[in-house]
C-alpha cells in the first residue's frame, strides 16, 4: 500500500533525456518506499521510470538508485534530442543553439554523428566540464513525429501540423494532447512560394491556376501567357512536411491530386537546381530557399496580387505561409532544455531567426502611410454593399494608429483559430505580461470575407475580435490591466487582403487584426 500512495502520488507529466531502459530501483531515504521500474529518462533533478502503475516521475533528492542504468548524479550532462524537418534541423536551430551557447556563457562543439544527425556539444567555460549534449536528428516532419512516438526524441521539428493518428498515439502513450497550449508553438515562419527560372515571363499566378499545374490540368505554359513549352514541376518528397504541405495548403482545398509526372526531391536546395537548369520548370519551395530563381506572386481574378515578403508571411496576409512547429510532449525537460527553450522566445533568438532566412515572429508596427495597397485595394473591390462612406469611416477610425504584425485567422469552415493564430494568443499574452505595451491602446479589428450580406459580416467580424481580445485576456494572467487599454472593433468585408473567388481567398480575408496607438 505504501508503494502504491508513492506511485499515485508521483507527477505524471513526464520529462526528457531518452535512456537506454534497464531496471533500476528507486529507495526513499528512510527505506520505506521501494519503487522498481524501467529508467527511461532522468534529467538532474527527477527520474522517469515505467512501472507496473504506468509511468511516473519520482524527485530525486528523495530517493537512492540502484541498478546499472543509474546516472552519475556528479558528473550529470543535460541530454536533448531533436528531430524532424531537416528545413529546420539544418539551419535553424543549430544557428539557436549557438547563439544560446554564446549567451548562457558555453563553448558549442559540433560533432557529426551522419545520416543527418549531429551533436552539439555545450561545455562550460569556467569549468571546461560538459553540461549538455543537444542533438538534432535533420530528417523530414514524418520521422520526427514517429522518433518522438518511439521515445527516442524529446522535441519534434515539423513543417506541418500533427496527424489525426499521431496525435491519438501521442495520447496513449501518455505524451498528452499535443495540439493544447503549450505542447506545441510556432518557431518561426516560412512561405511555400511558386519558383521559375529568371527567363520565363511568367510571373503571377492565382492559387487555383497553381493548384491546377501541379494537378496536371494545366500542363502548357501558353496557356499562361508563356511560350508554347509543357511545364515541369517540382516539389519535395512525400514524407517531407514541405511535400504534405503542400496537399494540405494548395492542393486539398482545390479538390485536385498532385499529378504522378511531379518530380519529387529530397532536399529544398534540389529543387531551386533542377528550376534554375530548366527554363520551363516550376517548383514549390520555402522563401527561405529562392536562391537566384524568381518568385512568383499569388494574385485573384480581382486583380489583387501579394508576394512572399517577410511582413506578408509574419502577418499571414500571403495565404501560403508555413510555420515551422516545435511540438513538446508533456514531459519534465532538463533545466538547461528548458532554458534554451525560454530563449527561443527572446528578441535575441528572433534576430537569429532573421538572419538565419527565416521570419521572426517579433511583433512591428506597420504605420498607416506604408498600407497605401491595402486601402487602394479596398477601394478597387468595394462591392454594392460597402458604401464610400464605409470605406471614409473606416480610414478614419484606423488612421490613428498603426498595425502590429500580429494577426489571427481560422480553420477553414470554423470559428477556432489555425495553428499560428494559437501561438499568436501566447505570444501577444506574454508582450502584454512583459509591459511591452503598457500605456497603450490595443485595437482587435475584426474582417470577413464578401459571403453573405454586408451588416452580417460585420457582426460576424466584430465576435470574432471579442473571442479573440477574451482568449489574449485569459492567456495574459499575469498583465497588468490597469496599465493598457484592449478594445475591439470590425469592419466587415471592407478591406479584403484576397479575391473572394476561391476558399483560400476567403479564408484570408476572415481575420482579426491588431492595430496599436
Amino acid at each position: 500500500m505504501t508503494m502504491m500512495r508513492a506511485a499515485f502520488s508521483a507527477a505524471l507529466l513526464l520529462f526528457a533525456t531518452p535512456l537506454i531502459a534497464q531496471d533500476v530501483t528507486l529507495t526513499s531515504r528512510d527505506g520505506s518506499v521501494t519503487i522498481r521500474g524501467m529508467l527511461l529518462g532522468f534529467d538532474g533533478e527527477f527520474y522517469r521510470v515505467e512501472t507496473d502503475f504506468g509511468e511516473l516521475t519520482v524527485d530525486g533528492s528523495g530517493v537512492r538508485c540502484d541498478g546499472p542504468a543509474c546516472p552519475n548524479l556528479q558528473a550529470f550532462v543535460a541530454e536533448l534530442t531533436i528531430s524532424g524537418a531537416a528545413t529546420t534541423g539544418d539551419l535553424l536551430i543549430p544557428a539557436l543553439i549557438e547563439a544560446f551557447g554564446m549567451r548562457s556563457g558555453h563553448r558549442i562543439a559540433r560533432e557529426p554523428q551522419g545520416d543527418g544527425v549531429v551533436d552539439y556539444i555545450l561545455t562550460e567555460k569556467a569549468t571546461d566540464e560538459i553540461a549538455g549534449r543537444f542533438t538534432v536528428r535533420s530528417t523530414n516532419t514524418d520521422e520526427g513525429f514517429a522518433d518522438l512516438l518511439a521515445n527516442e526524441a524529446d522535441l519534434v521539428m515539423a513543417l506541418r501540423e500533427i496527424r489525426p493518428e499521431e496525435l491519438r498515439r501521442a495520447i496513449e502513450a501518455g505524451m498528452g494532447n499535443l495540439r493544447a497550449a503549450g505542447r506545441n508553438r510556432v518557431l518561426a515562419l516560412d512561405a511555400l512560394v511558386p519558383i521559375v527560372a529568371q527567363g520565363n515571363a511568367v510571373r503571377a499566378l492565382t492559387l487555383p491556376q497553381l493548384a491546377a499545374i501541379f494537378a496536371g490540368e494545366l500542363d502548357n505554359w501558353q496557356d499562361l501567357g508563356g511560350p508554347d513549352a509543357p511545364i515541369a514541376l517540382h516539389l519535395r518528397d512525400a514524407a517531407s512536411g514541405l511535400g504534405q504541405a503542400v496537399e494540405d495548403r494548395l492542393m486539398g482545398p482545390s479538390g485536385f491530386d498532385l499529378s504522378d509526372s511531379a518530380t519529387r526531391h529530397d532536399t529544398d536546395r534540389a529543387i531551386l537546381d533542377a528550376v534554375l537548369r530548366d527554363p520551363f520548370a516550376i517548383g514549390l519551395t520555402t522563401a527561405s530557399e529562392t536562391g537566384l530563381a524568381a518568385q512568383v506572386e499569388l494574385s485573384g481574378a480581382c486583380g489583387f496580387t501579394i508576394g512572399a515578403t517577410r511582413i506578408n508571411a509574419k502577418t499571414e496576409d500571403y495565404p501560403l505561409t508555413t510555420p515551422a512547429f516545435l511540438y513538446m510532449p508533456a514531459r519534465r525537460l532538463p533545466k538547461l532544455a528548458r532554458e534554451f527553450l525560454a530563449f527561443t522566445r527572446l528578441p535575441a533568438a528572433q534576430m537569429v531567426i532573421r538572419r538565419a532566412g527565416f521570419v521572426d515572429q517579433m511583433p512591428e508596427e506597420i504605420p498607416i502611410n506604408q498600407q497605401g495597397a491595402r486601402f487602394a485595394n479596398a477601394i478597387t473591390q468595394a462591392g454594392p454593399e460597402t458604401s464610400l462612406s464605409d470605406l471614409q469611416a473606416m480610414v478614419t477610425r484606423l488612421t490613428p494608429y498603426d498595425r502590429l504584425t500580429i494577426s489571427f485567422r481560422f480553420e477553414a469552415g470554423s470559428s477556432l483559430l489555425d495553428a499560428q493564430s494559437r501561438s499568436n494568443v501566447e505570444q501577444l499574452a506574454a508582450a502584454l505580461e512583459q509591459g511591452l505595451y503598457d500605456g497603450r491602446e490595443l485595437m482587435f479589428v475584426g474582417f470577413s470575407d464578401g459571403s453573405g450580406d454586408a451588416a452580417g459580416n460585420r457582426r460576424i467580424a466584430l465576435d470574432r475580435a471579442k473571442a479573440v481580445r477574451r482568449a489574449v485576456e485569459l492567456a495574459a494572467r499575469d498583465a497588468d490591466p490597469d496599465r493598457l487599454t484592449l478594445t475591439t472593433e470590425a469592419f466587415g468585408e471592407a478591406m479584403p487582403m484576397a479575391c473572394d473567388d476561391s476558399a483560400w481567398g476567403r479564408q484570408v480575408n476572415r481575420r482579426v487584426e491588431v492595430w496599436i496607438r
